[in-house]
């Protein structure tokens, strides 16, 4: 993409990190708000009750004891997903698609033990994945099935969508579809792709990986102009209604899209990065000024979602 001056940046709307930080994240976040979007266990409980579904929780494993009672209850479970409660970044998923005898079938095909597992879930008590290194614990969930008109354009990963929510707007969005270069993670900084979505309808506006524009998945090979998501209402009034969930005033909401379930809430984020600007080809500060310029806030989710659709729609 090569350098751009201070001056376009500006010109564009670009947010910079030290803006977000202090003018945003500082400014409308309450501290006291953050183990709320930092635990994935808390983060499950407190959406429920707003009506946010998120992927059914199998069981959780707190102390290192009750690890010898994973063989126990994973006897029944083909396909799940065992996450640290406090990890970030995708660290520490380990994600089971099948057995084969006694053992587990990971997504990249390679079979394992019981013993792996329960190796994996003694390092995520002891804090190996955690914010900080703290004692954690680990949350095994159903796995996640997209549904088959994204999952063709993500390589093995599942791909989700971004949203970031301003004062209860969701103010942008965009897709993250997995490559090779990201080892299978929906993660921008590893090399996965980021889709911007018209914020009116869902629709694909342009993509980028490594910050640099793509036309075309460099794995599938498939062209990524026509992508369309499905039920993008449901999946902003979901975003929306995070804002009352946690009280968080700017933050990334995380959400994919089930064949069995529809849309799902994967994780919040109280520090969401800014590459979603260059997926969008524009900038987030004129949409956070609009709200933060608002005379009458609006007062439900569904105001909020229509007042977005409405002022930001590409």
């Amino acid at each position: 993409m090569g350098w751009i001056s201070p001056f376009k940046l500006n010109r564009l709307g670009m947010l910079n990190m030290n803006r977000r930080n202090v003018d945003y994240i500082s400014r409308y976040n309450n501290r006291a708000s953050y183990p709320l979007v930092d635990n994935k266990l808390r983060t499950k409980l407190v959406v429920e009750e707003y009506d946010v579904p998120t992927p059914k929780l199998l069981q959780v494993v707190r102390q290192q004891h009750e690890i010898s009672r994973f063989k126990t209850r994973a006897d029944g479970l083909n396909c799940f997903a065992v996450k640290p409660a406090k990890g970030s970044g995708g660290k520490g998923i380990t994600v089971i698609t099948g057995r084969e005898g006694d053992h587990f079938l990971k997504a990249s095909g390679a079979a394992v033990p019981l013993s792996y597992l329960e190796r994996h879930l003694s390092n995520i008590l002891a804090g190996l994945y955690s914010l900080g290194g703290s004692p954690d614990v680990a949350i095994v969930e159903d796995l996640v099935e997209s549904i088959p008109g994204l999952a063709r354009y993500s390589f093995q990963g599942v791909p989700d969508i971004r949203i970031v929510v301003f004062q209860g707007y969701p103010v942008m969005a965009m897709l993250r579809l997995a490559t090779k270069a990201s080892d299978g993670k929906a993660n921008l900084h590893q090399g996965a792709i980021g889709v911007g979505l018209n914020i009116a309808n869902g629709h694909g506006l342009n993509a980028v990986q490594f910050n640099r524009p793509v036309t075309h998945h460099p794995d599938m090979g498939l062209a990524l102009e026509n992508i369309v998501i499905e039920d993008w209402d449901k999946m902003l009034a979901m975003a929306a209604r995070c804002y009352e969930a946690t009280g968080l005033g700017y933050m990334g909401v995380d959400l994919v899209v089930d064949a069995k379930h529809g849309p799902l809430l994967l994780e919040l984020n109280a520090r969401p990065g800014l590459a979603i600007q260059m997926a969008n080809g524009c900038g987030l500060l004129p949409r956070l000024q609009s709200i933060e310029a608002l005379r009458r806030p609006h007062f439900t989710p569904d105001e909020r979602v229509k007042f977005v659709k409405d002022a930001f729609g590409a």
